[in-house]
């Protein structure tokens, strides 16, 4: 999708340091990533302590599991 944005230029500038982005888009497009990341990160730590793990779960046989290795 195309859209025009008008940025300010001091917090493009920092934005490009920090990021090492090359382009607007890539500057952009890493932006609404990070965005949708930190927002999921935020709704997985609102559920801490509210799920109950079975007294017989075992965290390594699970990893095992999901990677092929058992």
């Amino acid at each position: 999708m195309r859209t025009n944005l008008v940025l300010g230029w001091r917090a493009r500038r920092e934005a490009f340091r920090l990021t090492g982005a090359r382009t607007k888009r890539e500057l952009i497009d890493m932006a609404l990533r990070e965005l949708v990341r930190v927002r999921r990160k935020k709704d997985l730590m609102e559920l801490a302590g509210r799920i109950r793990l079975r007294k017989d779960f075992e965290r390594k046989g699970l990893l095992a599991l999901r990677h092929g290795s058992r």
